[in-house]
């Protein structure tokens, strides 16, 4: 395990700012970049041009669901089209966060969609943490925080993962005397492993004053762990973060959403918040309503993941921790962008890299016909002879495939 490091000692963690990005009428900046995981996957592609991917590509790099919404979304779809060129005149905001409070046992004041989950936690940030307010997180795990801390000019503390690769709690809340946010993604991205809930409480509990404590639980469903929203019930200095892009299927449709207390939500509106797409919101709550659609994804999700672990394992590979969600990495004894290389030339499509882990590649998990395929082509990587340059081990882009720029995706 590496030390703790801020983000001034990697000069390599640079985000890539694409096209996107939207203009708020704040001082703290004239353009934010919101990069989701759909911006650093093409990032990734765009970055070794590569263009448009061939029909019969295997695409396992952005943690996407294949199954896509369910049947009752795509209806619902169906029918608020002829809708489509106005905003939200017909109540389907405030039917679904009435629906989705009641739900979850909050109050719809606890409530707030956004067109996706990237957008509160980039606002989240920013709100939370400055100069003299640090980010904590974990290392690896998702970068868009990170992002926008470089924006809001906070200190970054990067905590290694433990043993088990849980977030190591007692040591993100003792690093920062002085943080305004610590970060837990729940299970992690990119591992896919699990911290347990009590000792998100215990982090809860034992935080510095004043900050805030941030859970993004955009993989909860696909785990048996408990989440914590009954803290934001109880009023905790607690924000936690969902989304529609997973286990539901909608991450084109984009429908995300926080939920803090009022006056926690209310830190995240001046920076800005579109008009939600009424397709986004109809689906939603038709995904909502549909009481088998969580238990049936979730264990199609994890036969396909269960399957291919093992296959790894038995043929010799290292799967790194236990994951528990649509993605896992493997421990590749190589530099991974050539892994990631050799896959490419095989249509197989295959996640970034941290750059605490040069080795490592993640997964994401696809289809059974789309695991199988993986399978296929990675065995057939691997058993070649590793092509690596001592020019490309003494360069970090190399080693990242970032080109001195970016996150991978």
């Amino acid at each position: 395990m590496s030390e703790v490091h801020t983000e001034s000692e990697t000069a390599t963690d640079q985000p890539l700012m694409g096209r996107r990005s939207f203009l708020f009428a704040t001082a703290v900046a004239t353009a934010i970049p919101i990069l989701g995981e759909a911006e650093m996957a093409h990032a990734k592609l765009a970055s070794q041009m590569l263009g448009v991917l061939p029909p019969d590509a295997v695409i396992i790099n952005a943690n996407e669901n294949p199954l896509g919404p369910c049947k009752a979304a795509c209806e619902a779809i169906t029918k608020i089209l002829p809708l489509g060129g106005r905003y939200d005149r017909m109540g389907e905001l405030t039917a679904l966060t009435n629906e989705y409070a009641a739900k979850h046992g909050l109050k719809p004041e606890n409530i707030a969609f956004y067109a996706g989950s990237s957008e509160p936690l980039h606002y989240t940030t920013l709100a939370f943490t400055g100069p003299g307010k640090g980010l904590v997180m974990a290392d690896p795990s998702y970068e868009s925080a990170n992002m926008a801390a470089q924006i809001s000019k906070a200190p970054v503390h990067k905590v290694p993962l433990t043993s088990t690769y849980s977030h190591d709690v007692k040591k993100m809340v003792s690093v920062d005397p002085n943080a305004g946010l610590i970060y837990i993604v729940n299970p992690n991205n990119p591992t896919g492993t699990i911290t347990p809930r009590e000792e998100i409480l215990w982090a809860l509990e034992n935080k510095p004053k004043g900050s805030i404590l941030l859970v993004d639980e955009a993989y909860i469903h696909l785990s048996d762990e408990h989440d914590v929203l009954d803290q934001v019930a109880a009023g905790k200095d607690i924000i936690v973060l969902r989304t529609f892009s997973k286990i539901y299927g909608m991450a084109g449709i984009r429908c995300g959403v926080a939920i803090a207390r009022p006056d926690l939500l209310d830190k995240l509106t001046p920076y800005y918040q579109n008009a939600m797409p009424v397709t986004a919101l109809v689906a939603a709550r038709a995904s909502l309503a549909d009481a088998d659609l969580i238990p049936t994804r979730k264990k199609w999700i994890a036969d396909s993941r269960v399957e291919t672990l093992a296959w790894l394992k038995s043929n010799g590979y290292k799967p790194v921790g236990t994951s528990v969600s649509n993605c896992f990495m493997i421990d590749t004894g190589r530099p991974a962008h050539t892994v990631i290389a050799g896959m490419q030339k095989e249509k197989v499509y295959i996640g970034r890299i941290w750059p605490v882990w040069p080795n490592a590649v993640r997964i994401s998990v696809g289809s059974p016909q789309d695991m199988a395929a993986f399978r296929t082509a990675f065995k057939k990587v691997m058993d070649a002879p590793m092509v690596a340059s001592a020019a490309d081990m003494k360069d970090p882009a190399k080693i990242t495939g970032t080109g001195g720029k970016a996150f991978l995706s």
